[in-house]
């Protein structure tokens, strides 16, 4: 008896379809004409194109820098966590930077001010940020389902209200105390009860990665099973393709708009927690800020895939990381921002037209079929 025997690769290629193919190559496509569109704009500025991209790579695979890159991409991966629960439900949740902000601060001033055992103050100091960004979050629910208030609308006043509020609880008379040997101001530090150490991670540095990439990547699989292994996880993503859809299987599409912004917002607080309990022990003015609009970006890159956004978090983080060659160079790192816009504009580009081109494919299909259906009197004996 004979039998066929294919090779690994042509059994894996069989159980790709043409159009999973394309979804898979197009960001890798995005990013290759991302990068003809950096050199382009290298050359008209008259700098060397080429060049100038091998110094980024070269200057980005170096130890410290991959340090940097990991502990970058953490904060990002966390951020456009948060975002993608909202996007999973069609809610744009736009007020991540605001939540994030406000959580740090207040955790950082409760965590200064307490001295408990290490695990303890730590859960605390985490335990606050989360209930800060989940509640400042619930406002935004709330106008929703109670008055209609659009996400986008209500969650960009809120950043504006939160910026405002940090500023005005970050001062001397309140929450800050002058930073020894300079001009800034911030929380009280976090006594060592409260700090998480570092992990050597990168062989060839002293540097250090961030100890909570592993919350990173807890959240990472808890975001994952959450909406692909439960019930709760199937009716946000039915709420978000159809409300219509959703109400009539029995869902409380209310009560899921605000669980859904509850649990971003609740993301949202951890985002600044690797670099206050990783690296600076304080929140003061120089604090990361832009993380909420960055996790945006990255959560359409990875089109809200845990695994797609963390290769979205660490080219994101890798690009900002590479730049710092650029001004040694004389090169505007500026070069780095139309980069990254123009991967994003370029990959939610190809991915319209992938599911474009699957809808297409689908109904071609279809017709195929029904073209050679039998009619209901054939066979039919009269």
């Amino acid at each position: 008896m004979t039998q066929d025997k294919s090779t690994f690769a042509d059994r894996l290629l069989g159980r790709v379809s043409p159009t999973g193919l394309l979804s898979l190559v197009a960001p890798v496509l995005a990013i290759a004409f991302a990068a003809l569109v950096t050199m382009a704009v290298l050359w008209l500025t008259g700098d060397p194109p080429v060049e100038t991209l091998a110094s980024m790579a070269e200057y980005g695979v170096q130890p410290r820098s991959i340090v940097l890159t990991l502990n970058e991409a953490t904060t990002y991966y966390l951020s456009a966590l948060a975002v993608a629960v909202g996007f999973r439900m069609n809610l744009f949740n736009i007020g991540v930077d605001g939540q994030y902000r406000l959580a740090a601060l207040t955790a950082a001033a409760v965590g200064g001010a307490v001295t408990l055992p290490a695990p303890l103050h730590i859960a605390l100091i985490v335990f606050v940020a989360v209930l800060v960004g989940a509640g400042w979050a619930a406002i935004a629910g709330l106008l929703k389902v109670k008055r209609g208030v659009s996400e986008v609308i209500s969650t960009i006043m809120l950043n504006a209200i939160a910026t405002s509020l940090g500023a005005w609880l970050l001062n001397k008379e309140r929450l800050a105390v002058e930073v020894a040997g300079s001009n800034n101001i911030g929380t009280r530090p976090i006594a060592e009860s409260g700090q998480v150490p570092g992990l050597a991670l990168i062989p060839g540095t002293q540097s250090k990665v961030f100890g909570l990439i592993i919350l990173a990547v807890v959240m990472g699989v808890l975001y994952h099973v959450l909406l692909n292994r439960t019930r709760f996880g199937f009716d946000l993503r039915a709420t978000g393709r159809s409300e219509t859809a959703a109400v009539a299987s029995g869902v409380n599409v209310k009560r899921m708009v605000l669980i859904a912004m509850v649990l971003s917002g609740a993301v949202a607080g951890l985002i600044g927690m690797p670099q206050l309990l990783g690296a600076s022990y304080s929140y003061s003015l120089d604090f990361p800020t832009g993380l909420g609009f960055t996790g945006i970006a990255i959560a359409l890159l990875g089109r809200n895939h845990p695994i797609g956004i963390a290769f979205g978090a660490l080219l994101w983080a890798f690009l900002n990381t590479s730049s710092g060659v650029l001004q040694l160079e004389g090169i505007s790192p500026d070069i780095v921002a139309i980069m990254q816009g123009t991967i994003v504009l370029s990959v939610i580009i190809a991915y319209e037209l992938v599911h474009r081109y699957q809808a297409s494919a689908k109904q071609r299909r279809v017709s195929r079929e029904l073209a050679g259906a039998p009619t209901p009197a054939e066979g039919v004996s009269v």
